[in-house]
Formats: C-alpha cells, structure tokens, sequence
C-alpha cells in the first residue's frame, strides 16, 4: 500500500442541503450559531469559526440503508465551503484533542469485526494504515470517541496530484 485517502463527506451532498434539500431522515436541516467550540464542518473538515451559522442534520456515510449503516448528527457549514483537500493527511483539527475511533467496513459496507479501536490523534494515521493493509477492509470511518458522530472516511491508495 502506497498511502491513503481522507475524504470529507461528497461534495454532492453537501451541495444538496445547501439548496435546500433534506436530510437522511428526509428533515430540513437546523441551523445554529457556532460558539467557535467543537462544530466541525464535515465537508471542508474544520471547525465552523465563532458567529459563523452551521447546518445540523442526520447523515448516513453508505451508499443504503442496512443494518451497518449507522446514521447520525453531523455539522456542516450553512454557507457553500470547499472540499477537504488534504488527500493523504490527517486533517488539522483531527491531529489534536479528543480520543478517535477508527473501524474497518468490508465492500459490502459491513463492519469488519475486530477492527474497532479507540486511538489518540496521533494513532489515527498508523492504525487507518495497519487496517487498510487487510484484504478484508475496503475503508476505514473516522469517529468521535465520545458522540460516534461520523468525521470522514480513509481509503486505500495514494493521493492523484
């Protein structure tokens, strides 16, 4: 394996609730004020800036329904931002703070058991690489340690520049 992939959630989502679609559970999404304190943007990957409105909806980060495809709460900013374009690096704001969980899902989007881990943000990058090395783990989710909220999604491969 030559590296990894991190990918935020897809543009085309995102730019589904922008204009005004729905969430997962077909809800407008709310709309807060951030205080600057843990908000984090699940497409641009960083934290939604004090004063700055934030968009709260369910989201699912499989392509159906199924009895592994968790959905829950995530952050998005309510104005259009970019993409995360890190490609193989951790982003920023997940390189410090709060305890990760990492977990393999097989190409069927199953849970890969045995490879649920709790890792500081310094592991995150080390153990996503010893998981994507099995032939039976496709990616790897990014988690809160303490809210499960989805963060992003590593793959397999080396970053295109």
């Amino acid at each position: 394996m030559t590296g990894f992939r991190v990918s935020p959630m897809p543009t085309e989502t995102a730019a589904a609730v922008w204009n005004g679609g729905h969430d997962i559970h077909g809800m407008p999404p709310e709309i807060a004020v951030s205080d600057g304190i843990g908000v984090p943007c699940r497409h641009c990957l960083q934290d939604v800036s004090a004063g700055d409105r934030y968009l709260i909806l369910a989201y699912r980060p499989f392509p159906k329904a199924q009895p592994y495809a968790e959905t829950g709460p995530i952050f998005l900013h309510a104005d259009p931002c970019p993409a995360y374009a890190g490609g193989g690096a951790v982003p920023p704001r997940y390189k410090a703070g709060e305890a990760r969980i990492l977990r393999g899902y097989d190409h069927n989007h199953r849970i890969v058991y045995g490879t649920g881990k709790v890792v500081d943000p310094d592991e995150i990058s080390g153990y996503a690489t010893e998981l994507l090395k099995r032939e039976d783990v496709a990616y790897v989710h990014v988690r809160s340690s303490t809210n499960n909220c989805f963060a992003f999604r590593i793959d397999r491969g080396s970053v295109e520049t």
